[in-house]
């Protein structure tokens, strides 16, 4: 335990000095970018690492937090900080009736996966297709340097706000599997009929996960609208969307709070790599995915942090014995 704490005490002061040692703003775009898919994909983790819940869908909150910002800045000057909040809460408002249609009536599975699935693409059309939303235009943000507005003069400002989201959203994870609500997810996840004979309400507990999980995905939405200052329908509701979301938790370990960050620190390099030696074959980066997607789940079915985690039982047991 003291051990792990000294790592992730240095890693949380690697992290806030890192752009202190850092010219290239290459290298801080990957970094921002890595610390971006942490947030979104930690939490996807709450819903479907923890409780087992898996979402092919959150596309739906990840759209809702960049357009409902994107929209109350462009058109009527309400600062995003602002918007992320009212985005947040709106996608939580979505999140509890994806919820409460999946939960009460018992979707498991597949089924939930694809019910979230055709949500997020009800979204995607009805947005494309609506005026007020500039349809398939999308929504171009101006440029407006000032901390107030959700934009900075360099990437390093990008970095610190990117960078405290995705702390406090690892927080959260970590009291919450540490907590009463974490404990009972888990037992949803390993056996929903077991769980709930023992007293656990399953419909409360996976409506507490569905809530906080919409509402912090929809913060990552936000935060990808003003860093990159455009949006439309495809790159904030679509299938791709879902699925870069969930990629990171999955390969850095379902269930476990730092394995969003590990997985993105896999993922986000691996499709600059890809994407700098095959630029000219398009989907390249996927199929790479796809690769170690495929080895991660014969291979390393807990993820990196499963895998490691693993180790340390095994070698305690030789220990021990």
């Amino acid at each position: 335990m003291k051990k792990s704490m000294i790592i992730i005490a240095s890693a949380l002061i690697l992290l806030l000095v890192f752009p202190l040692f850092i010219e290239s703003q290459y290298i801080m775009h990957i970094a921002i970018l890595i610390l971006y898919y942490s947030l979104v994909s930690q939490a996807w983790n709450i819903l479907s690492g923890y409780s087992g819940q898996f979402s092919f869908g959150h596309a739906a909150f990840f759209g809702t937090g960049a357009y409902t910002s994107s929209i109350l800045l462009t058109k009527y000057a309400i600062t995003p900080w602002i918007g992320m909040l009212i985005g947040a809460a709106i996608a939580c408002i979505i999140g509890l009736f994806i919820g409460f249609l999946s939960f009460r009536y018992k979707l498991r599975g597949a089924y939930f996966a694809l019910g979230t699935l055709a949500f997020a693409e009800m979204l995607r059309i009805f947005v494309q297709n609506t005026e007020f939303f500039n349809k398939t235009l999308g929504v171009l943000i101006t440029i407006n340097p000032d901390p107030l507005m959700f934009q900075f003069a360099s990437r390093t400002g990008y970095y610190y706000t990117i960078l405290v989201f995705t702390i406090l959203a690892t927080l959260i994870v970590y009291l919450i599997s540490k907590s009463r609500l974490g404990y009972n997810l888990v037992a949803i996840r390993e056996n929903e009929e077991a769980a709930q004979s023992l007293g656990v309400n399953t419909f409360k507990n996976k409506m507490t996960a569905i809530a906080l999980s919409s509402a912090i995905t929809a913060i990552g939405g936000t935060f990808y609208a003003q860093y990159f200052l455009y949006i439309e329908p495809s790159t904030t509701f679509g299938n791709d969307v879902s699925v870069d979301i969930l990629l990171p938790a999955i390969i850095g370990g379902m269930g476990t709070v730092f394995g969003p960050f590990i997985g993105a620190l896999v993922i986000v390099p691996l499709g600059e790599l890809t994407a700098h030696f095959f630029g000219g074959f398009a989907g390249a980066h996927l199929m790479a995915y796809g690769v170690i997607l495929v080895v991660v789940i014969l291979y390393l079915p807990g993820g990196i942090v499963g895998w490691y985690q693993d180790r340390v039982k095994k070698r305690k047991v030789k220990r021990g014995t």
